[in-house]
């Protein structure tokens, strides 16, 4: 799938299926609560929503399942298996609440699911379980990774990035890495919902991050990704591309390096990406939760493909600040969540960014 496709289907489709969750995280987009919404879509709803999903035809999006924590749902393992009746690939985002025993790892694999998503915020019971704010929501998380050993099952490592995780990084890659999971996801703070409360991290301490990462060896690592909200990670990896072929040094990217960039080029909130509320609302993203319309009422093709936000974010022409100069605005395009937060418009130039358009690189 390429750029242009993306104005059709979505590469992946994020459905909040519910916001009821027993953590209390201080990050946390949805403001989760202990209790589901009772206009939350029904088990119908759901089939329906999914139905749609299919509908966008060939390439099918990738349907993820997230919450709050999907496994809340009574009727999860029914969804899974319609989905899969329909030929869409799953993906689950769990807490790790009791819930998420290794009966349910072996369940979900069971199921067709192709990865779990699991979090890990601190290299530490102590620094993670203060972020999810219950204790032995680590050791959880760790014994539901170790459980996919004998499944099917990928399991990506997602980290927050923000100036409290920051210098934590390091040991939470190491951990990641000697757990041999298929995927280390860092999501850089846009301060939404409880996140809010947090600081985010600097330009110039984002842009050393992103260095820091595409450096990462290949084979003994584990690879890496920055889709949610860093997409600027791309023109890291493609400057560390052409530095190599200018020193003519064999190329050695990392594992992330070598197939992610392509093929999520260009995806952002927006493009390549919807997402569904629990009650059905249409937004570009989770972190962008501008409501275009809601699946009860309206149809989720439609929505995406001609909706004036969602056009208006794949037309990169359009964009406001260093994000409309940049060379690298097709590749890239900076988070559109990021610049909605910041300052009130989806367009606007993404803050977390230190590339000055027309720079050979970046000078720190």
């Amino acid at each position: 799938m390429n750029a242009t496709q993306f104005d059709r289907v979505p590469m992946r489709v994020y459905w909040e299926v519910t916001r009821a969750c027993g953590l209390a995280c201080r990050h946390c987009r949805a403001e989760a609560s202990l209790e589901s919404d009772p206009d939350e879509l029904s088990t119908g709803d759901g089939r329906a929503v999914l139905e749609r999903i299919a509908a966008f035809g060939e390439p099918k999006p990738h349907v993820i399942l997230t919450g709050g924590d999907p496994l809340e749902r009574k009727d999860l393992f029914e969804l899974i298996a319609y989905a899969r009746t329909i030929e869409l690939r799953v993906s689950v985002s769990p807490s790790a609440t009791p819930r998420l025993t290794p009966d349910v790892v072996g369940r979900l694999a069971a199921a067709g699911v192709d990865a779990i998503s699991l979090s890990i915020d601190g290299s530490s019971a102590e620094r993670h379980d203060a972020f999810r704010g219950v204790n032995g929501c680590f050791a959880r998380t760790l014994e539901a990774a170790r459980a996919t050993s004998s499944t099917s099952l990928q399991v990506q490592v997602n980290s927050l990035v923000c100036a409290e995780t920051l210098d934590d990084l390091p040991a939470i890659y190491d951990l990641v890495r000697d757990l041999g999971l298929a995927r280390w996801s860092l999501f850089f703070l846009v301060t939404v919902g409880r996140g809010s409360v947090l600081q985010p991290v600097d330009a110039a301490s984002a842009e050393n991050l992103l260095r820091w990462l595409a450096s990462l060896p290949r084979g003994a690592g584990v690879p890496v990704t920055t889709t949610t909200e860093a997409p600027h990670f791309r023109r890291i990896l493609l400057e560390q591309s052409q530095r190599d072929h200018r020193s003519k040094a064999p190329s050695t990217p990392t594992g992330h390096a070598a197939g992610s960039s392509r093929a999520g080029h260009g995806v952002r909130d927006g493009n390549g990406v919807m997402f569904i509320s629990n009650t059905g609302d249409v937004s570009p993203s989770g972190f962008l939760p501008i409501a275009v319309g809601n699946v009860r009422r309206d149809d989720l093709v439609e929505i995406y493909r001609t909706a004036p936000l969602f056009v208006a974010l794949r037309q990169t022409s359009g964009f406001g600040g260093r994000c409309g100069r940049c060379e690298y605005r097709e590749l890239c395009g900076g988070s559109r969540a990021r610049a909605w937060a910041a300052s009130g418009s989806a367009l606007a130039e993404d803050p977390l960014c230190a590339y000055e358009p027309g720079s050979p690189e970046v000078s720190l």
